[in-house]
C-alpha cells in the first residue's frame, strides 16, 4: 500500500480547492448540499407526498433488507472483537511513536457525548417502560417482560451499536494516521480500490458518508427537540407545536454553531465534560433517589442475561412468526448507528490517535458500553419499578400516549422533580449542540477532503445550519416516523461500504504485520562496524547531550550528505529515489511503482535533561533544559535510537540494512 509518511508531504488530490477563504473537495460539497436541498425543498414544499414515500421505502426495508441489517451488523461487532483479540491489537492507530493527544477523562468524555447522549434522554425511561406494557412476544406488565424488556434495551444501546462507531473509527484512524490519507471515509478503502479513491468512486462514497451523517444526526436533533418542547411544557407551559419545535431547532443549531467556530479543544471537548458532569449528577440522584438496592441488583442481573442470550438476540429476526416490531426498534437503531457511524467514527478517530487497536477496542466497547447499562438501569428499572410494585400505572400510560414525556413524567414520581427537569432539560439541550457541532465539524472535513480545523469558518457553520433546516423539514413532513424512515434509508448503502472497509482494514493489517515480521526476521549483510573509535571517544559521546544547534549541524553535514550519496546510487540502479530535507529532518525515498515504497529519515529530537545534569542548570528554562537526539523514523514511525556522532559510512550502512529489510518485506508479501 502507498501512502505517505508523517513526516513528508503529501501531495493533495487534485479535485480539492484550497483557498484562505474556501477549502472543499466540489464533487463532495456540492453534491452532498445539492442533494440535501433537494431533500428539503421536497418535504416542506409537499409535506403529504414526502410522508408517503418515507412510510413506503420503510415498509419495503422492513420487509426485504432486515437480513442484510441484522447480519452485517453482527458480522461488526466480531470484526472488532477478534482485532483486538488477535495479534493485530497491538498496532498503533498512528506512527509507532505516538501517544494519544487526550487524557482518558477526556477521551471518553468526548466519545460518550458525540455517541448516543439526546438518545439516552429521549429513550432511557420510555424503551424500558414501552417493552414491557408492549412485549414483542409474552404477557405484558408481567416480570418476564420487565426482564426482557432490559434485555432488548441493552441490546439495543450495548456492545452493537459501539461496534458500528468502531469499525468506521478504526478503519479512519489507522489509514489516516498510520498511513498518511487523509481523514476522509474514502482512504479505508485504498488497499481496495488504490489511487481511485481519488476519483468519482471515492467522491461517491464520500457524499453517502456526509448524507448518512446528515440524516443521523438531524434524527438525534429531532428527538432532541421534541423532548426540549416535553420539557419546556412541563415546566413553563409552553405549548407542545412544530411552530416551538422548529424555532427551538433554529435557537439551539445557533448555540451549536458558536461551539462549532470554537473547534474541537475550544467548544466540543468543554461541553462534552460539562455532559459528563450533569449526566453523572442524574444518574447519581436517580440511584440515590429510586429503589437503591433493587437497582445495583437489576444492573448486575441485566448485564449477566444480556450476555447470555447475546447470539440468540443478535441473529433474531422473528422469522418464524413474523412482527412488524423489528421495524419500529431493531432496525431502526442499526440503521440509525449506521447513518451515524461516519459521523461518530471520523470524531472518534480524531481524538484517538496514538492508541493501540486493543486499547481502542476496549474503551470503545466497555466504558460507554458500562456507563449506558447503568442509565438504562437505573433509569428504566426505577420506572418498571414504580408501574408493576408501587401501582403507578399512570406513568405507563404517559409513556404509551406520548414518550418525549417520558422522562418528565418519571421525575414527577420522585423528590425535587421540577430541579430534576430542569437539569434534565438543559442536558438534552448541551447533548444537542455537541451532536451538531460535532457532526459539522465531521461533515466538513468530509467535504473539505480531509481537512481538520483549520477550514473556513463559514463552511462549518453552513454545515450546522444545513443539519438543523433537515431536522426541521423531517419534523414538518412526517414527524418521527420522517425522522426513522431517513434515518434507516440512508444507512442501507453506507452498510454495504462499512463491510467494504472492514475488508480493506484486514488487508492492510496483514501487510502491516507481514512488515514487522519480515524486518525482524531478515538476514543481513554486515554492515559498517561502528565499534572503529577508542573506548574514551565512545564514552564522551554517549555522556554529552547535544543542543538542537548540535544536531541541525550534523544533520547538515552528515545525514544529507549520506543519503545524497544513497540516492545517486539508486538512481544509477534505475530506481526512482530523492533525497530531501527541512530544518530538523532529513530523509531519503525509494519509489517501487505499486508496490510499498521506502522511507528512511533520521529527525531532531527534543528530550528533557536527566537529573544529574539538571541541577547544574537549575536557573535556565526552555530550550536550554532540553538535548535532542538525531532518530531514524520510518514509515511506521520513530524506531527508537540515536544516530548522532555516527560517519557517513556506518549511517548510510544503516539506511541500506533498512532497505535489505524492506526488500524481505516486499518479498514477503508478494
Amino acid at each position: 500500500m502507498t501512502a505517505s509518511d508523517n513526516s513528508g508531504s503529501e501531495g493533495d488530490p487534485e479535485s480539492l480547492v484550497k483557498r484562505p477563504w474556501i477549502k472543499i473537495n466540489p464533487p463532495v460539497f456540492f453534491s452532498a448540499a445539492g442533494l440535501c436541498l433537494a431533500f428539503v425543498l421536497f418535504a416542506v414544499l409537499w409535506p403529504g407526498r414526502a410522508e408517503s414515500v418515507f412510510g413506503a421505502a420503510q415498509a419495503w426495508i422492513n420487509h426485504s433488507a432486515s437480513w442484510f441489517y441484522i447480519l452485517a451488523v453482527a458480522l461488526f461487532l466480531i470484526f472488532v472483537i477478534l482485532l483486538a483479540l488477535s495479534g493485530y491489537g497491538r498496532i498503533k492507530l498512528g506512527p509507532d511513536h505516538s501517544e494519544p493527544d487526550y487524557t482518558y477523562p477526556s477521551w471518553f468524555a468526548m466519545l460518550f457525548s458525540a455517541g448516543m447522549g439526546i438518545g439516552l434522554m429521549f429513550f432511557g425511561v420510555a424503551e424500558p417502560v414501552m417493552h414491557t406494557m408492549a412485549p414483542p412476544v409474552g404477557e405484558p406488565a408481567t416480570v418476564e417482560a420487565a426482564r426482557e424488556s432490559m434485555r432488548i434495551t441493552y441490546f439495543h444501546w450495548g456492545l452493537h451499536a459501539w461496534a458500528i462507531y468502531a469499525v468506521v473509527a478504526l478503519a479512519l484512524a489507522y489509514f489516516s494516521f498510520r498511513h498518511g490519507l487523509p481523514l476522509t471515509i474514502r482512504s479505508s478503502l485504498y488497499p481496495l480500490i488504490g489511487e481511485r479513491i481519488y476519483g468519482p468512486m471515492g467522491h461517491a462514497v464520500d457524499t453517502f458518508a456526509v448524507l448518512g451523517t446528515l440524516f443521523g444526526v438531524a434524527t438525534s436533533l429531532g428527538l432532541g427537540v421534541i423532548q426540549i418542547n416535553a420539557g419546556i411544557n412541563y415546566l413553563f407551559d409552553v405549548p407542545v407545536s412544530a411552530e416551538v419545535q422548529v424555532g427551538l431547532i433554529a435557537g439551539i443549531t445557533l448555540m451549536a454553531t458558536v461551539s462549532v467556530v470554537l473547534g474541537l479543544d475550544g467548544g466540543i471537548r468543554r461541553v462534552s465534560e460539562l455532559n459528563l458532569l450533569l449526566a453523572g449528577s442524574l444518574l447519581i440522584f436517580v440511584l440515590v433517589a429510586g429503589p437503591t438496592v433493587y437497582l445495583l441488583q437489576t444492573f448486575v442481573q441485566n448485564t449477566g442475561y444480556y450476555l447470555s442470550r447475546v447470539v440468540d438476540t443478535t441473529f433474531n429476526l422473528f422469522a418464524y412468526e413474523p412482527k412488524g416490531w423489528i421495524g419500529g426498534w431493531t432496525l431502526f437503531y442499526w440503521g440509525w448507528w449506521i447513518a451515524w457511524s461516519p459521523f461518530v467514527g471520523m470524531f472518534i478517530a480524531r481524538i484517538s490517535r496514538g492508541r493501540t487497536i486493543r486499547e481502542f477496542v476496549i474503551g470503545v466497547l466497555l466504558v460507554p458500553v458500562g456507563f449506558t447499562f447503568m442509565w438504562m438501569t437505573f433509569f428504566g428499572n426505577t420506572a418498571i419499578h414504580m408501574i408493576l410494585e408501587q401501582n403507578i400505572g399512570a406513568l405507563g400510560d404517559a409513556v404509551a400516549a406520548d414518550t418525549s414525556v417520558a422522562l418528565f413524567k418519571f421525575f414527577e414520581y420522585l423528590p425535587f422533580s421540577t430541579i430534576a427537569s430542569l437539569i434534565a432539560t438543559l442536558l438534552v439541550i448541551t447533548f444537542f449542540v455537541t451532536s451538531s457541532d460535532s457532526g459539522s465539524l465531521v461533515i466538513d472535513m468530509l467535504t473539505s477532503g480531509g481537512a481538520e480545523e483549520d477550514t473556513p469558518v463559514w463552511q462549518r457553520i453552513f454545515w450546522s445550519v444545513t443539519e438543523g433546516v433537515i431536522a426541521a423539514s423531517l419534523l414538518v413532513a412526517g414527524g418521527l416516523t420522517a425522522l426513522q424512515t431517513g434515518t434507516i434509508a440512508s444507512a442501507l448503502p453506507f452498510s454495504v461500504i462499512m463491510l467494504l472497509m472492514c475488508w480493506g482494514l484486514l488487508r492492510a493489517l496483514r501487510l502491516d504485520v507481514v512488515k514487522r515480521r519480515s524486518l525482524r526476521e531478515a538476514m543481513l549483510a554486515p554492515g559498517v562496524e561502528l565499534d572503529t573509535v577508542s573506548w574514551e571517544t565512545r564514552l564522551s559521546r554517549i555522556i554529552h547531550h547535544p543542543t538542537r544547534d548540535d544536531v541541525l549541524r550534523f544533520l547538515a553535514d552528515v545525514v544529507r550528505p549520506a543519503m545524497l550519496d544513497v540516492a545517486g546510487e539508486f538512481e544509477k540502479q534505475d530506481l526512482s529515489a530523492a533525497a530531501k530535507g527541512a530544518a530538523d529532518r532529513q530523509w531519503i525515498e525509494v519509489g517501487h511503482g505499486d508496490e510499498v515504497d521506502f522511507f528512511y529519515s533520521v529527525h531532531a529530537r527534543p528530550y528533557a535533561l536527566p537529573s544529574f545534569v539538571m541541577r547544574d542548570t537549575i536557573g535556565q528554562r526552555g530550550q536550554s533544559l532540553k538535548y535532542f537526539r538525531a532518530e531514524v523514523y520510518l514509515k511506521e514511525g520513530g524506531q527508537n535510537y540515536d544516530v548522532m556522532g555516527w560517519t557517513r559510512e556506518q549511517l548510510i550502512a544503516d539506511i541500506i540494512d533498512h532497505y535489505e529489510r524492506h526488500l524481505h518485506f516486499l518479498h514477503a508479501v508478494r
